[in-house]
């Protein structure tokens, strides 16, 4: 496993240091792009799972962060501009990853803020070792999109495998991240304010689902094959058996079932929590309210 340092990516990033890092996956080398901003302890910042994630949704809130941290922020393996091979992406890849790569990069227990997705792998790596020492979720979900609208594990399976397939697959892939969709989505659970809805940002977006091998960890995450838990009470087990701070921030717009997990999950006792506007993408859509609701509690001693 090694670091490489590439050249800024205009396109992708947020004007920070562009590194790789190779990692070894059952015999296979994979490429993980990253980004490092600012000076001060270390922070790193996890984009959630999505088809359409990459480290740029998290971009203008690394530069807020960057005034008191040094930031990281990934672009997952599978997703970004990360490599993308045709693996059955599952959380023992994901936790493994996130182990290596913050054994590799940090000789310091760290801050860590993760959205949507992540949020049960920073609990997990932060169960496991005294790797990190504080953390905040913004809109944490557990359980994958299918799921959540009750498909059974047969049928999410018989979805992932179809998309995985070589030609019927790619087909289906594009028809469900044509740009049209991608917009519908967004105005449906991840954005509140359609206005920031542009062509522009939606045709970038789209971008992301196109490159090469983009459907494979994509349907992985939309049929709960990311899922690194499967019931409410084992991310609240999760939760429970932290011995570090922890801070949610939850988006007042946030889809009701997603919404009643936060709020489980927020119940909970000594979880710090604070209600903003916005929704599943409220890290994107308004980084400078999510600075000034997580700002006092990252500063904290």
């Amino acid at each position: 496993m090694s670091t490489n340092l590439l050249s800024k990516s205009a396109a992708t990033g947020f004007g920070g240091v562009v590194q790789e890092y190779l990692w070894n996956w059952e015999n296979q080398q994979l490429r993980v792009v990253y980004e490092t901003l600012g000076k001060g302890s270390p922070l790193l910042l996890l984009p959630s799972f999505s088809s359409v994630s990459t480290r740029s949704e998290v971009g203008e809130l690394a530069k807020l962060l960057a005034a008191n941290f040094q930031v990281v922020a990934i672009d997952w393996p599978g997703f970004g501009e990360s490599s993308r091979p045709g693996l059955n992406y599952r959380p023992e890849i994901y936790q493994q990853f996130l182990e290596d790569f913050v054994k590799s990069i940090f000789n310091t227990p760290i801050t860590a803020i993760a959205a949507g997705h992540a949020a049960s792998y920073v609990l997990q790596l932060s169960v496991k070792q005294a790797a990190i020492s504080k953390i905040v979720l913004l809109a944490p979900t557990w359980r994958g999109p299918l799921p959540t609208m009750g498909a059974s594990q047969q049928i999410a399976g018989m979805v992932r495998e179809l998309v995985r397939s070589p030609i019927l697959g790619q087909a289906l892939y594009k028809l469900n991240t044509v740009p049209s969709l991608l917009s519908f989505m967004y105005r449906r659970h991840v954005f509140t304010d359609a206005a920031k809805i542009t062509p522009s940002f939606i045709d970038k977006k789209w971008q992301t689902t196109q490159q090469p091998g983009a459907r494979f960890a994509s349907a992985a995450f939309v049929t709960g094959n990311l899922d690194a838990v499967h019931e409410q009470s084992d991310f609240l087990e999760l939760v429970q058996s932290l011995t570090v701070p922890l801070m949610v921030v939850i988006g007042e717009s946030s889809p009701p079932k997603s919404r009643e997990e936060m709020n489980a999950l927020v119940a909970l006792p000594g979880v710090k929590s604070v209600v903003i506007r916005g929704s599943l993408g409220l890290h994107e859509e308004y980084p400078a309210v999510v600075l000034e609701a997580v700002q006092d509690f990252l500063l904290s001693s």
